[in-house]
């Protein structure tokens, strides 16, 4: 392999012809001829040494080693488009509409309370948030951008990951009041526990152990809705299954003083059509930097227990004491 022969041209015509799975397509596209774009990637093949595209009449697909070098070459023009919004001189504000599709947790807890950072440095774009259980599609344009709670595997989307969701269990302090607080994971089925129907659908991505934890579980109440659980957990209804960072927002739900029941990996994603316009790329960018900010410890790979963030946070004693004797 010689990178030294490696030139952005080159890079950004095989971004275009991976994006529409086609030469002569990404010949229109750049204004040159198939020749000259086919020309291109047989370069590209020659100095990384190896195949990125299979051929055929219907056009070109990526190889496994095409998608390793798309991956990198999006990260080249991100990287590019950065410096020079953030170098280059001021121009005109951007304006425009995004829309986001996002779970019903991260979205309306997390990120719409932050969402007025982004609008005060752009107030002429306008946000349109989706709350689905299920990703929009961006490819076809149902969305700009989306959270994916499962890696997303089409070449055509351009994806990083954000971070991990952590579940743990909630309750009021009135539902422990006559009751024995759980002393394991494995004793969640002695109580009325609570659980959103997303979560449902993600368990096949929890870890084995969980697995044997939900066979156990008659769930006493399940919602498609965030605020349904919460305010149902909050009355007493249960123990509701809930991502750690709900400590940081509502008070009036404890957390159990437990392990963690499930990570949760998640993504943005969103198209080549999208990074281009010029509050996409933005957008991209603030959304990243957000769960890298000091308040998304939450998200963090490494599981924080609440306990460990708020000097006041309340747990069970009777649970804390029976984890800690010796």
């Amino acid at each position: 392999m010689n990178t030294e022969r490696l030139d952005w041209d080159t890079l950004r015509v095989f971004r275009v012809v991976a994006e529409l799975c086609s030469m002569s397509g990404a010949a229109a596209r750049l204004g040159e001829s198939p020749p000259t774009i086919s020309r291109k990637i047989d370069e590209l093949e020659t100095t990384l040494g190896a195949q990125l595209f299979t051929r055929s009449t219907r056009g070109v697909e990526l190889t496994e080693a095409g998608k390793v070098v798309l991956r990198y070459a999006h990260q080249m023009a991100e990287a590019a488009n950065s410096l020079k919004s953030e170098a280059g001189p001021q121009s005109t504000p951007v304006e425009g509409r995004i829309v986001i599709s996002t779970g019903d947790g991260i979205g309306p807890y997390w990120l719409a309370p932050r969402m007025h950072d982004f609008q005060n440095k752009n107030p002429r774009v306008q946000i349109q948030m989706l709350v689905n259980d299920e990703p929009a599609d961006v490819i076809n344009g149902d969305a700009d951008i989306a959270l994916h709670f499962a890696e997303p595997k089409s070449h055509e989307l351009l994806h990083h990951k954000l971070g991990v969701q952590h579940y743990i269990g909630f309750a009021s302090r009135d539902y422990f009041r006559e009751r024995k607080p759980p002393e394991s994971l494995f004793e969640y089925y002695k109580h009325r526990c609570l659980m959103h129907s997303s979560y449902v659908n993600q368990v096949e991505r929890w870890a084995p152990k969980v697995s044997e934890l939900r066979r156990m579980i008659d769930y006493a109440f399940v919602s498609n809705s965030g605020t349904a659980l919460i305010q149902s957990c909050a009355a007493g209804g249960g123990v509701a299954i809930l991502p750690s960072f709900i400590a940081a927002i509502d008070d009036r739900i404890v957390p159990l003083d437990l392990p963690e029941i499930a990570p949760i990996q998640f993504w943005v994603a969103y198209t080549e059509r999208f990074r281009r316009r010029p509050e996409g790329q933005m957008f991209v960018d603030w959304i990243r930097k957000r769960f890298e900010q000091e308040d998304a410890m939450w998200f963090r790979e490494q599981f924080i227990h609440p306990r460990d963030v708020f000097s006041n946070v309340h747990i069970f004693p009777s649970v804390a004491a029976s984890r800690r004797e010796p």
